[in-house]
């Protein structure tokens, strides 16, 4: 990174923990974390190393400088205790000398309905900070819990507060990224997405103690989607909750070894972004080759107030997988597969019955032994709004179709996506009548109030429950679902999704 006040380029690595090709010297120096500063910038060889601790830190950030004084802040997180915390480094002579603060960590998970195993125990970890208008500094960390953390500094990065779980950003185990851009406007990347539930890992064949215990992930089940969210308040409030991108092998039946990529783990999280000159912004995210793309957006996208979808493109903007029962565990030497299970088509695309020009979606429940579940749905994103509607064009000829409205991505597949959600209704045959073959339902909400309501066909609005609250900034995703669990071929159609907000 270039310091913005002399020019001088620098970075902080670990001198065992990572490969540096660039930097041989530091091979044959003692094992730490380095600080290293050179003139010349990438590829220069004219640097320098200093040691500044001998303890071991983990997934170190770049460096980032603060506006309001001439101090850089730099994240990174290390084991204390048997648990992952975050650090925050900091200098105050242009990276020469450092210091740092081990702040608090987070509550181990604790495994409760519908879980019935252990999930990894991240604590609180890959911290991602940025300053605001006034000095003061707000940090995000990873963890296990299903919401990220926030932890705030009003001393420029030496004291920090306790830890507060998010009510907006939902997340397991996925990485965080802040970004100030040149506007004062902050974006932040992360995966709003919740897994499946832990299975039962004492009959997991393959899965070891550690496990068992929490200590290692047996499958990701919420690293398929990735999203952008903007705040012009410094972080008080944000818009938008897009999908910035979905992992384009995410229905891949040889998932686990596509491409012959055993080792990394094949998702969208783990990002890098930088705002380029004309005001865009480039974001890098996904681990293995399989998956890890680069994109460019403007962010006023983000702005964006509705949405429309009539499957004319596919399932590009749709998670539809289904997962296929297959080897769980972590990664180990000459094992296939990084903590995934194999995937394969769920929804499919069939001739409009009524328009031979055409294709719609399908949702069915099949009777598939192979499957870890036969249910069939669809996850659909829009911008995140507090008042809207959401209207699906249908017909069911079988048992009925579950609509959930939610502020998070849940897997297609996820049987208890009806239950964790906000809001969800079910649509039978029985509510539609017999012509003409198309009906109307409208979701509508108003968070302010709070209230939602189903129509039918223009009838009368139902008001449905609301059972727990919303992100601050609305509904961002309808949830598809077939509702037997039960072979049911028939299923139901779906024309058109078209969402508005007020």
């Amino acid at each position: 990174v270039k310091s913005p006040s002399s020019g001088v380029w620098l970075t902080v690595l670990g001198s065992r923990n990572y490969n540096i090709q660039s930097l041989p010297a530091i091979v044959d120096e003692p094992d730490g974390i380095y600080a290293i500063r050179s003139a010349d910038g990438p590829g220069g060889t004219n640097y320098t190393l200093k040691r500044i601790c001998d303890f071991k830190l983990l997934d170190i950030r770049q460096p980032v400088p603060m506006r309001t004084r001439n101090r850089w802040l730099c994240t990174a997180q290390v084991w204390r205790d048997g648990a992952l915390c975050p650090v925050v480094l900091r200098s105050d002579d242009d990276g020469v000398t450092w210091q740092w603060t081990v702040l608090e960590t987070v509550a181990p998970f604790v495994a409760r309905y519908p879980h019935r195993g252990a999930r990894w125990q991240q604590y609180s970890c890959e911290p991602t900070v940025v300053e605001r208008g006034d000095g003061s500094l707000l940090l995000i960390s990873r963890t296990s819990q299903d919401v990220h953390y926030f932890y705030e500094s009003n001393d420029a990065g030496e004291c920090w507060t306790s830890p507060v779980p998010s009510d907006c950003f939902h997340a397991t185990t996925t990485m965080p990224t802040l970004l100030r851009l040149r506007d004062g406007r902050i974006l932040f990347f992360w995966c709003n997405t919740q897994p499946l539930p832990e299975v039962d890992h004492e009959g997991q064949p393959g899965c070891d103690d550690a496990i068992r215990q929490g200590v290692w992930e047996d499958v990701f089940t919420n690293r398929d989607a990735c999203h952008a969210a903007i705040s012009e308040d410094e972080g008080r409030s944000w818009l938008g909750f897009c999908e910035v991108g979905l992992n384009e092998i995410r229905d891949h039946a040889d998932y686990r070894s596509y491409l012959n990529s055993s080792i990394n783990d094949k998702s969208v999280h783990q990002f890098e972004a930088m705002e380029l000159p004309e005001g865009k912004v480039l974001l890098v995210y996904g681990q293995a080759p399989s998956s890890r793309r680069m994109v460019i957006f403007d962010p006023a996208w983000l702005y964006e107030r509705g949405n429309s979808e009539d499957f004319s493109k596919g399932f590009a903007r749709l998670s539809t997988h289904v997962y296929v029962k297959s080897v769980s565990g972590g990664c180990a030497p000459g094992k296939i597969g990084h903590c995934a299970w194999n995937r394969t088509y769920g929804a499919l695309l069939v001739p409009d019955p009524t328009n031979e020009l055409r294709e719609v979606l399908q949702l069915v429940t099949p009777d598939d032994p192979r499957l870890f579940n036969n249910r069939q749905g669809a996850a659909w994103n829009f911008p995140a709004c507090r008042r809207g509607e959401v209207a699906v064009k249908l017909h069911i000829p079988g048992a009925g179709l579950r609509l959930t409205l939610t502020d998070r991505w849940f897997n297609p597949c996820d049987e208890y996506a009806g239950e964790l959600a906000q809001c969800s209704t079910v649509i039978t045959r029985e509510m539609l009548p017999d012509t003409p073959f198309w009906s109307d339902a409208v979701l509508r909400w108003n968070l302010d109030v709070p209230v939602v309501t189903l129509s039918v066909n223009g009838g009368d609005a139902s008001p449905l429950e609301l059972r727990l609250p919303v992100s601050p900034a609305g509904f961002s995703y309808l949830h598809l679902q077939t509702v037997s669990p039960e072979r049911d071929y028939a299923g139901s159609l779906v024309s058109t999704l078209i969402q508005r907000a007020d």
